[in-house]
C-alpha cells in the first residue's frame, strides 16, 4: 500500500481470516479489504464480503475493494472539496460505481453473469475533521469522536426477505445505498463484514458495541509495530471466543488518529 510523504497521524490495522465453516468445507474466504493513506490525513478503506452463493465471490469482493481504493487514490481530494457534503457524496457514489464496471467487465472477460461475482460493499473516506461512508449490504461503519461518542454510520441492509442480502451487482443497488456522513472531530473509525456485527452492533437499537469497540480502538492507538498489530488481530479473529459466536467470514478494519 502506498503512503504518501507526509507523515500520516492515522494507525490502522486490518485483516481478513476464513470463517470456521468455510475452513471446515475447505473453501476459500469470501471477504476481502483494502486501505490506502492519501495526502492531508485522509484515509480511504473498502470492505467486501463475496456471496457465498456465488461462484466467484472471492474474485468480486477482492475487484471491489481493489477497483475502489484505486479510484479513490486518484481522485483530487483537498480540504476545500472535503467540506463539501455534495462532493463526498458524489465520490462515493462514482467509486461504486467504478466498482460494479469493473465487477461487470471481469464478469463478461470470462463468459460469467454479474451476479457471479456478487459481493456487498462498504467505502469509508476518514479524516481527523469529517467521516463519509457508503454502503450496499450487509456489514457495519462506526466512527468515534473526541468526546468518545461511537455512532454506526450504517446498519446491515437486508433484501426483501429475511437473510437475504443486497450486492454491488443487484438491481437498483446503487440507488439505495447507504450513504452517510459525520462532521466531527474523528478519533476512531472501523468498518467489518457482517461475520462480526453481531458480536459488534445491538440490532435492537442500532448502536455500537462499546465492549467490543473501545478496546480495539485502544489496541490500534498503541500499535507501534503494524506487522505485529496485524498478527495480534487475526489471533483475536481467530480465538475460541469469537468461533464460538459466528463461523462466517471475519474482516475488521480498525484506525486511530492522534494528534502529535
Amino acid at each position: 500500500m502506498n503512503i504518501s510523504k507526509q507523515i500520516s497521524q492515522w494507525r490502522i490495522v486490518a485483516a481478513s481470516v476464513c470463517g470456521t465453516s468455510h475452513t471446515k468445507n475447505q473453501q476459500l474466504c469470501q471477504d476481502a479489504h483494502h486501505w490506502q493513506l492519501l495526502a492531508n490525513n485522509v484515509l480511504v478503506i473498502a470492505a467486501a464480503d463475496g456471496a457465498g452463493s456465488a461462484k466467484l465471490g472471492k474474485v468480486g469482493s477482492m475487484i471491489a475493494v481493489e477497483t475502489a481504493i484505486e479510484h479513490l487514490s486518484l481522485q483530487e481530494i483537498t480540504n476545500d472539496n472535503l467540506a463539501s457534503d455534495d462532493f463526498l457524496r458524489y465520490l462515493l457514489s462514482d467509486t461504486m460505481l467504478v466498482a460494479r464496471k469493473a465487477i461487470e467487465t471481469e464478469a463478461e472477460a470470462c463468459n460469467n453473469q454479474p451476479h457471479d461475482l456478487a459481493t456487498t460493499l462498504i467505502l469509508m473516506i476518514a479524516t481527523p475533521q469529517v467521516v463519509a461512508v457508503a454502503q450496499i449490504g450487509d456489514g457495519l461503519a462506526v466512527a468515534k469522536n473526541k468526546m468518545g461518542n461511537l455512532i454506526a454510520l450504517t446498519i446491515p441492509s437486508n433484501g426483501e426477505y429475511i437473510n437475504e442480502t443486497t450486492f454491488l451487482t443487484s438491481a437498483h443497488a446503487l440507488e439505495t445505498a447507504q450513504i452517510k456522513l459525520w462532521r466531527e472531530e474523528i478519533v476512531n473509525v472501523s468498518v467489518l463484514t457482517d461475520g462480526l456485527q453481531m458480536l459488534a452492533l445491538n440490532m435492537i437499537i442500532g448502536e455500537p458495541h462499546k465492549p467490543f469497540f473501545l478496546p480495539l480502538f485502544e489496541f490500534v492507538a498503541n500499535a507501534e509495530d503494524r506487522i505485529l498489530a496485524k498478527e495480534q488481530l487475526i489471533k483475536f479473529l481467530s480465538s475460541e471466543r469469537i468461533n464460538q459466536r459466528t463461523d462466517d467470514d471475519l474482516t475488521l478494519v480498525i484506525a486511530a488518529f492522534s494528534n502529535p
